[in-house]
């Protein structure tokens, strides 16, 4: 695959607009960053489509206010209006001291949808325990 620089940075962008939605509690700005049928794969099971989408991070703003999503590491590639993005993932509560509640590995397939990079497939991978 190709580096694109401006799909690279939109695609960047992105991933830094999903955290902050879900972090400052807008589920409908989080849902937004993935397609109308995307799937987010953080937790038992998948989530699928905007409406579950929104409800998923609405509840996680319940659940975990002060968390915060710190990610690096960046790797994209484009090829087209398809790419692929993984990152390192930290979440972070903020309360008490801010530790670390989970370390673990995002892995992404995206597409471009009317001109814009969303989200088709969200894996989020857990580092195992010690």
């Amino acid at each position: 695959m190709a580096i694109d620089a401006a799909d690279t940075l939109e695609i960047l962008q992105l991933a830094a607009r999903y955290n902050h939605a879900i972090d400052y509690g807008d589920p409908e700005a989080w849902a937004g960053t993935f397609a109308e049928d995307g799937v987010f794969n953080g937790g038992p099971q998948p989530v699928t489509g905007h409406e579950a989408l929104a409800q998923f991070a609405a509840g996680f703003g319940t659940n975990m206010a002060g968390a915060r999503h710190w990610t690096n590491n960046h790797v994209v590639d484009v090829d087209g209006d398809e790419a692929t993005h993984s990152c390192y993932l930290n979440l972070v509560q903020t309360k008490d001291g801010g530790s670390s509640i989970v370390t673990g590995r995002y892995d992404d397939t995206l597409k471009k949808i009317d001109g814009q990079w969303r989200f088709t497939n969200r894996q989020v991978t857990p580092d195992p325990k010690d």
